[in-house]
């Protein structure tokens, strides 16, 4: 299987410097300007331009929710890369919060637009493991380098410590660009709907990931044409362990084929 992609800055390095019903929407209003979340939105074209999952750009975006202890209010806001990775930097704000009590319990979720690298996935594990307080789940529009088994063994190790890490789908797109995008007025219902072959593809190849199976997807960019390529080869192993419904979603298997 072989499919194109737009071809966005290379990630050479990462030095990288509940909505569940998405059809149910319905156009409004803009982010109010009484929003106390609208000075920490990002535009449009930035949401796009980082979480496009066939655009591979260098820098990566993460935006977060915090809840505290049993509280139901939310606080959202997003970061970059700077000298440190988005990750770490996350850390650090986190636990500089005047909010920050290890002993109050803590639930994160991030939207990255890479998921994390080896170095931060073992500085998110450390962070973790000296507040076990803090639940961590992580959507991701990419898998960064993951052809590279440090960073394979990364996500795995923060898999099995307990941190959630999922590939995000459309419902995670659309509570993005509702909650964390500065849309226009009237265009709330106009989140980028990105083709969901890019996100299953990335999803077949996390679940390769987590089974230490050989990695299954290639991603390769020819300049000239400013494309980026993206090709599947999988082995009998994949074929043999990976769950059946990912294999369907991937489109590796027909639907009237039963999976034992």
């Amino acid at each position: 299987m072989l499919l194109e992609g737009a071809l966005g800055t290379p990630h050479s390095s990462r030095g990288r410097s509940p909505d569940t019903d998405t059809d149910a929407m319905t156009a409004g209003p803009g982010p109010s300007t009484g929003d106390a979340t609208l000075r920490r939105r990002i535009e449009p074209w930035e949401f796009e331009s980082f979480f496009d999952p066939r655009v591979l750009r260098r820098e990566t975006c993460l935006l977060y929710e915090i809840q505290w202890g049993r509280s139901q209010k939310l606080w959202r806001s997003s970061g970059r890369n700077t000298t440190n990775h988005v990750e770490v930097n996350f850390i650090g704000k986190l636990t500089s919060e005047r909010h920050f009590q290890p002993a109050i319990g803590c639930s994160v979720t991030w939207f990255l637009s890479w998921s994390p690298c080896w170095e931060c996935c073992k500085a998110i594990g450390e962070f973790l493991s000296q507040h076990p307080n803090v639940k961590l789940v992580i959507y991701v529009a990419r898998l960064f380098h993951h052809t590279d088994e440090r960073n394979r063994q990364g996500l795995r190790d923060l898999i099995n410590s307990g941190v959630t890490i999922q590939i995000m789908t459309a419902v995670e797109y659309c509570h993005c660009w509702k909650n964390f995008v500065n849309y226009p007025p009237g265009e709330e219902a106009h989140w980028p709907r990105f083709a969901p072959q890019w996100m299953s593809l990335y999803a077949l190849e996390l679940h390769c990931i987590i089974l230490s199976l050989p990695p299954c997807l290639m991603i390769s960019r020819r300049y000239q044409n400013q494309l980026t390529l993206f090709q599947l080869t999988l082995q009998s192993c994949h074929y043999q362990v990976i769950p059946a419904h990912i294999l369907l979603a991937a489109g590796l298997i027909p639907a009237a084929v039963t999976w034992r």
